[in-house]
């Protein structure tokens, strides 16, 4: 059945969806918290595990690059030579349909059916069963095309259901391919996705005509190659680092549903044991906030790639997953400095996800599903399909499908990690959760006998998330002394100033912000204070 709804463009509210899904909602039914489940008693993937022998790797055979990277990545992998897939197509991002059926539909099943990848059976009608799948994964490489331009009059398409997602029959050709196995000749509007919101893993489901497809693509062929590495050593080494969370304060309408996927997503990575830096005001973070050792990034809502991220000096932690929401995110990937997917992988993200056309914001993934899903050990496709209510739709995820950036450390090495200020933190925040004064103490002591300002500033952005904020800025104090990069230094002092600004005591915010603007001049963080007190601002001369 196709999805309908019956609002208008972006800002369709969650509950006109609500009642559309409740079939679907009802079997795979779970929060992202009861879904988040980790199966430490499975076994590692490895070169030969059974989620490699599930994937196969596609990649455009009239593309040089596209043929070069699917051999690196299968090997890295252990994907079997026998499932790496070259395609004659376009080298283009934006197809036809008509291209799409001839050089991409077409050719797989009927690589499917001959391979024995498809067990199948055909009703009396004559339509097309696939019972049994053996491929779960599908590996889309650069040089494969992105999207499918909209097509009139397609034969055999639906006419029926509301006209605002009926008449798009455009769509992201990895969300195509993903209900590959459905054989639907009706292309408008979407499919309900059987596996949304599904607590378990996919090779343990039983959804055999649907594929988690995802595509390993960016600006170049040099980032396609570093986001294969990076995502395997953040696999290796374990994903450390701070959570970015941007909302933009929105409480009520229609978009609040957006905001209150970011403020779930912050509140789990809390609970995971992730430092989680939050900006909840209507602008993104400024262009000057002093960011770094960024793992996580959730945020939105801007056309092009702005704040801190546009910087050409800026990088995230390597195997860094990051997201920001826009209609147009990832229209292209082929410019590092236009819209949002391709940007953020130029600045060293090694997964992420966005729309090709506009996909309405009820479409679009459930940011707080998705993070949950990855801090729960789920791979990078499990997390983003379980996230997202359709396919044959609008989005793309880009990022290595088998990308597991949280699964345990013990499940890696059997032990568990050597102790570093990331994993203390880890540590003391799980406790924190459970005895709020013991997890405090704990992470005190870590700060000093680590002499770790990460450490100090996590205990203090959990004490100011429960409004704690005389002891956050005790402990932003203490971060100041242990850190010595100077962006580091400006940022906790922008935390610090936003405290005392909050308590009223600016005379004091002031005094805190002109010592340490003096002590480190050319860090990018001296703007951001000078916008929070204007009486900063350099005197015109």
């Amino acid at each position: 059945m196709r999805f309908q709804i019956s609002d208008f463009r972006f800002q369709i509210a969650a509950c006109a969806i609500a009642s559309l899904l409740i079939a679907s909602e009802a079997a795979c039914a779970a929060d992202s918290r009861t879904g988040a489940v980790e199966n430490r008693k499975s076994k590692i993937e490895t070169s030969a595990s059974p989620l490699a022998a599930a994937t196969i790797v596609v990649f455009n055979s009239r593309d040089i690059f596209s043929t070069d990277l699917a051999g690196y990545y299968a090997k890295k992998r252990g994907i079997p030579p026998g499932q790496i897939v070259g395609l004659d197509c376009p080298i283009r991002e934006e197809i036809s349909r008509a291209e799409y059926d001839t050089h991409i539909a077409e050719p797989l099943r009927k690589i499917f059916a001959a391979r024995g990848w498809w067990k199948m059976h055909r009703t009396p009608a004559g339509l097309a069963i696939v019972e049994e799948n053996k491929i779960r994964f599908v590996a889309i490489m650069y040089g494969v095309p992105l999207k499918i331009a909209p097509a009139a009059d397609y034969e055999g398409d639906s006419h029926e259901g509301v006209a605002v997602v009926r008449d798009h029959n455009e769509a992201a050709v990895d969300s195509e391919l993903a209900c590959l196995g459905f054989f639907s000749r009706h292309i408008s509007g979407a499919l309900n996705n059987p596996y949304y919101r599904s607590p378990a893993r996919f090779p343990d489901t039983r959804f055999p005509p649907l594929m988690l497809v995802c595509r390993l693509d960016a600006a170049d062929p040099k980032t396609v190659r570093r986001m294969i590495d990076d995502s395997i050593e953040a696999e290796q080494k374990g994903l450390w680092g701070f959570a970015c969370i941007d909302e933009r304060g929105i409480t009520e309408g229609a978009l609040a549903e957006g905001d209150e996927w970011l403020r779930r997503a912050a509140e789990e990575c809390r609970r995971r044991g992730l430092p989680v830096i939050v900006d909840d005001g209507p602008e993104m973070f400024p262009a000057g906030y002093p960011l770094r050792n960024v793992a996580l990034y959730f945020g939105w809502y801007s056309e092009r790639a702005g704040g801190p991220f546009a910087r050409d000096d800026f990088r995230f932690a390597k195997g860094a997953v990051a997201v920001h929401i826009h209609s147009s995110s990832a229209v292209s990937l082929r410019n590092p400095h236009e819209y949002w997917a391709a940007p953020l992988l130029d600045r060293g993200a090694a997964a992420t996800l966005g729309n090709v056309y506009e996909p309405y914001l009820a479409l679009t993934p459930n940011l707080d599903v998705f993070n949950a899903r990855l801090l729960a050990g789920f791979t990078f496709a499990e997390s983003a399909y379980a996230s997202e209510r359709v396919v044959s739709w609008m989005t793309t995820f880009v990022g290595d499908p088998l990308y597991r950036p949280f699964r345990a450390v013990s499940e890696m090495f059997g032990e568990q990690p050597a102790a570093t200020e990331w994993s203390a933190y880890r540590e003391g925040a799980s406790l924190w959760f459970l005895d709020r004064a013991a997890g405090e103490k704990k992470l005190r002591e870590s700060a000093r006998a680590l002499g770790s300002g990460a450490i100090a500033e996590g205990l203090g952005l959990l004490q100011n998330s429960v409004g704690n904020g005389a002891a956050a800025g005790d402990s932003f104090a203490l971060a100041r002394k242990f850190y010595t990069h100077p962006d580091d230094i400006l940022r906790v002092t922008i935390h610090e100033v936003k405290l005392l600004l909050a308590g009223g005591k600016k005379s004091e915010a002031v005094a805190l912000a002109e010592k340490q603007m003096r002590a480190n001049p050319r860090a990018g963080g001296c703007e951001v204070l000078r916008s929070l007190l204007p009486e900063l601002a350099p005197k015109a001369r």
